[in-house]
């Protein structure tokens, strides 16, 4: 009870310290004139989000801490005004990001994702795949490798891959008594790690429309051996599993797990909770949905991006859109799904038709935080937050041209984990590079560019409240505060050695010298901590 209250009175201490330290005395604008907060494209607007994290970790209870950012950004962005803190947060918050189109695809898909996990749990599917999986690979080390490698070959979507790996994959982790925590880290780092260094995906169309006056997509190709983050989370993930080195609170959820505690919290998974599986359920009842999810997946954004209507391959990819894609897909393919289950004789329709609400009770902690985490991000927006790191780096990009990149790298990393966004920080860092290298140094312009990605892709990694570490705790069936306090000293270390690694591209402006020089700064420092925690 103690230690409950003293979480309390650090968390309320955090959030009247922000209150009092705000200037009262700028309110409101003049009337008739369009309003504009007194914090607006100050540090202020980042408090929010930073108030949130603190407390997430501070509290281990990640639904009140987003509540108390959200509840601070709407006073911040009122001065204090209590009517409209109140229709700020609901109006413009929740009310706006559950009316926005794209949200709303991701929460369609999100809950067929979860009606499809339980259609083949309650196939036997995931059963028989875990029975077959158990024969074919033998050690703890296997089930990770496996899991790593499914998680590059899902490259199309981040969301995606965090949902359908963790779907096929727990059944043999769970065998070989791998942590969910593990687990969660495996998915999450090879989601948008893997999608941003992959020319074919959502995330590669995104980086290439942010590229205004210039062929987006051959800068993005150009830029993949720079995506530094992206490269050595990869190493970084096979050499841990190689050297069998664990650290951190990792170390401990990895230890529970050999003595049969996969959650390390003496938590069970309350949201996949389905009757018994069919015991005549076979691998094909897996692979079937898996490969139509796929598979639909894929037309279904290629058709957004107007492939049918003659656009090729590549420029469709580039176009399409990734909300609207992946629900369309998801649709399909669970309609594929029920009618092969019912060709079968697998399930019936009834016992089909009772996986939706199971489903949709497993992803209700993904869709709450989600929700949550999109609410906080409309708050720091409304606060002016990218227009603050916009002028800060306009003002450091005239000095210090060779340590940029490295600068950028830190810029976005703490951009994203504030925000929760790593698609947003692409849109406000990217088009700066562009404008300050273009003309002068295209080379430096390439290196910049894959720094702002690999930045992003390193704050969004570490964020409690990014969407796609909120999708691997929920692809891993992982409690959401576990991942991320197990996930940051990796996420850590390997933002670590891409620093040091940008600052030598800075110099060197060759992926030849700089890339070998960050893999091998990475296997060393691997090499040390598993030494040290002998």
């Amino acid at each position: 009870m103690k230690k409950q209250q003293k979480k309390l009175f650090y968390g309320t201490g955090i959030l009247m310290l922000c209150m009092a330290l705000m200037p009262l005395t700028a309110l409101a604008a003049e009337a008739g004139a369009e309003y504009t907060p007194a914090m607006y494209a100050t540090f202020w607007a980042l408090i929010p989000p930073i108030v949130a994290i603190i407390l997430a970790l501070i509290t281990k209870e990640v639904y009140s801490s987003l509540f108390i950012g959200i509840l601070v950004g709407g006073l911040f962005y009122s001065g204090f005004s209590f009517e409209t803190t109140l229709t700020h947060i609901f109006n413009d918050g929740f009310v706006a990001v559950l009316s926005d189109s794209y949200n709303v695809g991701i929460l369609i898909f999100l809950v067929i994702l979860g009606a499809m996990v339980s259609l083949m749990n309650r196939a036997g599917g995931s059963a028989a795949f875990g029975h077959f999986a158990k024969q074919k690979i033998k050690s703890r080390v296997g089930a990770q490798l496996a899991t790593v490698a499914l998680g590059v070959l899902i490259f199309i979507d981040d969301y995606f891959n965090c949902l359908t790996v963790g779907s096929v994959m727990k059944p043999v982790t769970d065998e070989h008594k791998v942590s969910r925590a593990k687990l969660a880290y495996l998915i999450d780092a090879t989601a948008a790690p893997v999608c941003i260094i992959a020319p074919i995906s959502s995330w590669a169309a995104a980086v290439s429309g942010f590229v205004e006056g210039e062929d987006g997509f051959s800068i993005f190709i150009r830029a993949i051996p720079y995506n530094f983050y992206a490269i050595l989370t990869i190493v970084m993930m096979i050499a841990l599993v190689l050297m069998n080195v664990d650290y951190g609170p990792m170390k401990t959820h990895e230890a529970n797990a050999v003595k049969g505690d996969l959650f390390s919290m003496g938590e069970k998974n309350k949201g996949q909770e389905v009757s018994a599986a069919n015991p005549k359920g076979t691998i094909a009842d897996l692979l079937i949905p898996i490969v139509a999810l796929i598979i639909c997946c894929v037309i279904g954004m290629i058709y957004t991006g107007g492939f049918f209507e003659g656009a090729g391959f590549v420029t469709a990819f580039s176009n399409s859109d990734a909300s609207v894609g992946l629900a369309l897909g998801s649709i399909c393919a669970i309609i594929i799904t029920i009618i092969i289950y019912l060709i079968r004789r697998v399930l019936s329709f009834t016992q089909c038709m009772e996986c939706f609400p199971d489903g949709f009770k497993a992803m209700v902690p993904a869709i709450l935080i989600l929700t949550f985490a999109w609410t906080l991000k409309a708050m720091t927006d409304s606060l002016g937050a990218a227009e603050f790191v916009a002028e800060a780096m306009k003002q450091t990009a005239g000095s210090l041209m060779n340590f940029l990149p490295a600068i950028i790298f830190l810029v976005g990393c703490f951009l994203a984990f504030s925000t929760g966004t790593s698609w947003g920080t692409f849109g406000i860092l990217i088009p700066i590079v562009v404008a300050v290298f273009a003309d002068s140094n295209p080379q430096l312009m390439i290196i910049s560019i894959s720094a702002c990605m690999a930045g992003a892709v390193c704050g969004d990694h570490c964020s409690p409240i990014s969407d796609t570490t909120i999708m691997a705790s929920a692809g891993a069936q992982c409690n959401h505060v576990n991942h991320v306090s197990t996930q940051l000293p990796y996420a850590i270390l390997a933002a670590g050695i891409s620093f040091i690694t940008y600052i030598i591209a800075g110099f060197a402006q060759s992926a030849w010298i700089s890339l070998p020089a960050g893999i091998i700064l990475m296997l060393l420092a691997l090499y040390v901590v598993r030494r040290l925690n002998r």
